[in-house]
């Protein structure tokens, strides 16, 4: 994909495509170090059956927070990625794209903090 391709598209990743967006979109670059971008879904990458192992026998309380509006994960997918984590809190935000914390900072991190919060206080998922 070209630059201008992944720039056609960048409006699709956020709920709304206003000033905030716009200026998560342009800082992008700056926070891509392409050398590991040129390889992070290169051939050999992933291994589902490794991948899907080692999370089931993952002994820790799990947040999936997905967007409403996301492309990825859409939320079945989310939905289908939480079935493979035995201790996860599945959460899709109304209205969140991509970037959940720029569409409704005050949700997301309260979303956040009520999850963190249970486990100072010894509570589980």
């Amino acid at each position: 994909m070209s630059d201008a391709d992944w720039d056609a598209i960048a409006p699709f990743f956020y709920a709304r495509w206003d000033a905030a967006a716009q200026a998560h979109a342009a800082s992008e670059v700056a926070q891509t170090h392409e050398e590991t971008a040129e390889i992070y879904a290169s051939g050999g990458a992933f291994a589902p059956d490794e991948a899907r192992a080692a999370v089931a026998g993952m002994d820790a309380r799990v947040l999936l927070l997905a967007g409403e509006v996301d492309s990825g994960p859409l939320r079945r997918i989310a939905a289908d990625i939480a079935q493979l984590i035995p201790r996860v809190e599945l959460v899709v935000q109304p209205g969140a794209g991509h970037y959940p914390w720029l569409d409704d900072p005050r949700r997301f991190t309260g979303t956040v903090a009520t999850f963190l919060g249970r486990e100072s206080a010894g509570l589980d998922v």
